[in-house]
């Protein structure tokens, strides 16, 4: 059974345009047609960015010019006959090697059950090439599963459900934490099996429930707090996962044009309500490329934040990444650390395991990559005075204030205080270390940039569980903070003398290391009411309402600690002079972190020249 009328009447697809329209018919029906929609964007994807021959004609494929006076910007014709075919070999395929009568089906009618998802995983599976490199790109869709038998990891994971599709098994459906991808089926859609690998391991996992990495607090998994996609979420995967990289350097314009509309066509249908990454991934290609008219990227990126907070327990990183990333673009220095500080806050409550690699890499790149270098700028630029001559004050000294006052804002070390003091709490029970000396290094330079007496308008609170049974509370032994059981904040308070300014909403550009990209955040790759959240021009807070707002001594913030290793440094870090030495010992020390038994690791197995975050389909 092949493709019906309704559809093939859309054909040949033409252009942009073309694309859309028949993804817009598609998403009005009850179940969109999950095979041919990632049929067509793998043909695309194909020749625009891997075989791009633009405009040298290909034996089946014609190009046309998008503009009519630039031919050096084409788009291929998307033929009945070539989509028809594969879309005919793909439904063929699944049908023949799984027979429904062989297993038990679940109690509604059209239930699942493990065995029979774990066949269709073993379908997809065994069509695929013996060796290939899993982590290239552009091998997500059906094209590349069809024509050339590779697919990388989430691309697995949505074929086992675009076959299950196929089979008329409606109640399998993908599931997606920001760096992984499984399935779940059932009534409910509460049973979970894994059906790909995850990682550089390329372990078989098919057959397996995530309830383990669910119950041991993994990234990975989210605590539980993970997608569960309906079929209109699964388009919005698909075009998250449009990889328009020709190479490390430069991207198909066509392929940006293509993903953009059809973001918004989903975002305008509401279909990325509960889809957080995917409105980052929208607001990151209107902020290089604004469209006349929409909402701005800031509000878009506020609508992430806000729905990862009221649909997901504010358990996911990657929407106070891209705000973050946003900001860094803008140069606005105190809202991209409020930003970074809040993703640390919400990371605070995982444990970190080897598996979460992709995750510490962003945490890795930004403390001792990207602020260095934001604090670094900041520091030159206040530094150098605008030139006279031609509009130079006027020009150069309304900016030049601005970057100048980061650095003499506590708010903005207080952020910077706070963005430490989630990492060290992520590494507090964890089966791996997280912190060693090449954080310290960094940590040293970035607080060294504030002032002495900023730092001291920055009042550190340590609190304790309970009442301990000395008075004396408040000694200035830098080791205060050092005893067992400190109590977890839901968030860590920011009580400060004076609203914060408010955030910028200006357009335009992307730092590698701001945007994340994972499960459901494609190419770029973390509650209050998101009413609150625009009027101030920043996200709520995470984690809800403090336990006890602390008071706000005159004209300062209030950081208060959660992690034994910041509240070991609390003297230290507003010491008149920085001791690089006490701090590197603190914030490298394991003994005052309760770990798990296990093996050392070596400072040196995490690279300070990681390979940048390529572009996922996950």
């Amino acid at each position: 059974m092949g493709l019906h009328s309704a559809q093939k009447k859309h054909f040949p697809l033409r252009g942009i345009d073309g694309v859309v329209q028949l993804f817009r018919a598609e998403l009005q029906k009850a179940e969109p047609d999950l095979a041919l929609l990632s049929l067509v964007l793998g043909f695309v994807e194909h020749f625009l960015a891997v075989n791009r021959v633009v405009p040298v004609n290909v034996p089946g494929v014609r190009f046309e010019p998008l503009e009519p006076d630039c031919p050096s910007s084409c788009f291929p014709t998307v033929e009945l006959g070539m989509i028809s075919a594969l879309y005919e070999r793909f439904t063929a395929q699944i049908r023949g090697a799984v027979d429904l009568s062989q297993f038990r089906r679940g109690a509604a009618a059209a239930g699942s059950d493990r065995e029979l998802v774990k066949k269709v995983s073993d379908v997809i599976w065994n069509s695929l090439s013996r060796s290939y490199f899993k982590d290239r790109a552009h091998i997500q869709s059906l094209f590349s599963l069809i024509t050339g038998t590779k697919l990388d990891s989430s691309g697995v994971a949505f074929a086992v459900v675009a076959a299950c599709q196929v089979l008329g098994l409606h109640d399998v459906h993908l599931a997606l934490s920001e760096d992984h991808a499984w399935v779940i089926f059932g009534p409910a859609g509460d049973d979970t099996v894994e059906v790909t690998w995850h990682g550089k391991g390329n372990e078989d996992r098919r057959g397996q429930t995530v309830t383990a990495g669910v119950s041991e607090k993994s990234w990975l998994y989210l605590k539980g707090s993970y997608m569960k996609c309906d079929r209109n979420m699964e388009v919005a995967f698909m075009v998250c996962a449009i990889n328009p990289s020709l190479d490390l350097h430069t991207d198909s314009s066509e392929l940006l044009q293509l993903q953009q509309k059809l973001l918004w066509l989903l975002y305008e249908r509401g279909n990325l309500d509960r889809y957080p990454m995917a409105m980052g991934t929208l607001a990151d290609l209107e902020d290089q490329d604004p469209t006349p008219g929409r909402e701005s990227p800031l509000k878009i990126h506020l609508k992430a934040v806000s729905s990862a907070q009221k649909h997901y327990n504010n358990e996911h990183i990657y929407p106070y990444m891209y705000l973050a990333g946003f900001h860094y673009r803008h140069r606005d220095v105190q809202e991209a650390l409020r930003a970074w500080a809040q993703a640390a806050q919400v990371m605070q409550e995982y444990n970190y395991f080897r598996e979460d690699e992709e995750i510490y890499k962003e945490f890795f790149d930004i403390a001792n990559d990207v602020i260095p270098t934001l604090l670094k700028e900041t520091t030159s630029a206040a530094e150098s005075p605008g030139e006279e001559g031609e509009g130079g004050p006027e020009k150069e000294l309304p900016k030049q204030s601005a970057v100048f006052s980061a650095l003499h804002d506590p708010e903005c070390f207080a952020h910077l205080l706070r963005f430490y003091d989630g990492i060290c709490k992520w590494e507090e029970g964890s089966p791996t270390p997280v912190l060693h000396v090449g954080w310290a290094t960094y940590l040293v330079q970035s607080l060294s940039r504030f002032d002495a007496q900023v730092r001291q308008k920055v009042s550190i609170i340590t609190k304790e569980p309970e009442s301990l049974d000395d008075d004396d509370q408040s000694s200035e032994d830098p080791r205060e903070g050092r005893r067992r059981g400190p109590r977890r904040e839901s968030k860590l308070e920011e009580a400060s003398g004076s609203p914060p300014p408010a955030a910028p909403t200006s357009p335009p550009s992307q730092p590698a290391a701001a945007a994340g990209a994972g499960p459901g955040g494609g190419r770029r790759r973390p509650s209050q009411s998101l009413r609150a959240a625009d009027s101030e021009g920043k996200p709520p807070s995470p984690g809800g309402d403090a336990a006890a707002p602390s008071p706000s001594p005159p004209g300062g913030p209030v950081v208060v600690f959660q992690s034994e290793k910041m509240k070991g440094m609390k003297e230290l870090l507003c010491a008149a002079k920085v001791n690089s030495s006490a701090i590197k010992l603190q914030l490298t020390a394991q003994s005052q972190v309760q770990m798990k038994r296990q093996k050392s690791t070596a400072g040196g197995d995490y690279s300070v020249s990681f390979m940048k975050r390529q572009r996922k389909s996950l």
